[in-house]
């Protein structure tokens, strides 16, 4: 499996390659190439493709992993750059009209409609439970939550807001033979129930839990319970986990958490 990321906060020290708030990774697996989640902008996408020597055109499919802006706004763009339709996977939740009201009230959902994403080549395929869309690639499904999560924002319907339990949080399961790999876009459904749930969709130990951990503005009791409890083998954490609790997980696990820039490339 190898994995590049192509679009996250920070662009480490590669010249041309930009670093913005999102999420966008690249899985080769088994002769197959998955996009996961477009980023929040599509010139910033595509321009980080091209600097990665990534064409949008051999991509097999898209994998998104919740319906926020910063993981979809590329969408429009990605599929404007081919030529032929694509495959997307993701939860049946993802078009639902999200909305966060700090600093002020703003919509945080995907920025399209789903028709106008089909008129361009979109081919979704939406499912609520774990299933293999590809050899060794699954997608998680809905997430269990049998701890906390870090489920944010609200959805409106019928002029009213509730809480948005984020259930379209979904991960990449990639299988490695004796363990498997986990792509998480936020991690909202909670950094220990993805992995607690990887384990008992494959029955295999995670190897590696790659993405962002969503833990910005975590209290310290949280994130030792991440430290104490995670039992993936290594960490790559970037996007929403927060620096100084990236800083905490480091002193916490050493060397088995690293941190993600635009560049990066992972194989396993």
């Amino acid at each position: 499996m190898r994995l590049t990321v192509v679009y996250e906060n920070h662009a480490g020290f590669v010249k041309g390659l930009l670093g913005a708030h999102g999420f966008s990774v690249l899985v080769e697996h088994r002769g197959r190439k998955v996009l996961i989640d477009a980023g929040a902008d599509g010139k910033v996408l595509l321009s980080n493709m091209t600097e990665l020597r990534i064409d949008p055109g051999e991509v097999d499919f898209v994998f998104i992993t919740h319906g926020h802006y910063d993981h979809t706004g590329g969408l429009k763009a990605f599929l404007n750059a081919r030529e032929e339709p694509v495959r997307i996977i993701a939860h049946p939740e993802i078009f639902r009209h999200r909305v966060a009201l700090k600093p002020h009230r703003r919509n945080i959902g995907i920025p399209f409609e789903r028709e106008e994403l089909e008129a361009l080549g979109a081919r979704f395929i939406l499912k609520e439970g774990p299933f293999e869309f590809a050899p060794g690639l699954w997608s998680s499904g809905e997430i269990p939550r049998r701890t906390w999560d870090r489920a944010v924002g609200y959805v409106e319907e019928n002029g009213r807001l509730t809480r948005d339990p984020v259930p379209d949080d979904i991960a990449l399961i990639i299988d490695l033979g004796n363990s498997v790999a986990v792509v998480t876009g936020c991690g909202h459904s909670g950094v220990l129930n993805i992995a607690w749930h990887a384990e008992d969709v494959l029955g295999k130990p995670v190897r590696a839990l790659i993405g962002g951990l969503h833990l910005r503005g975590a209290k310290k009791e949280l994130l030792n319970e991440v430290v104490e409890r995670i039992d993936a083998e290594r960490l790559y954490a970037g996007h929403c986990t927060g620096l100084d609790e990236y800083a905490f997980l480091r002193r916490g696990l050493g060397k088995r958490i690293e941190h993600l820039h635009v560049g990066r490339v992972i194989e396993l």
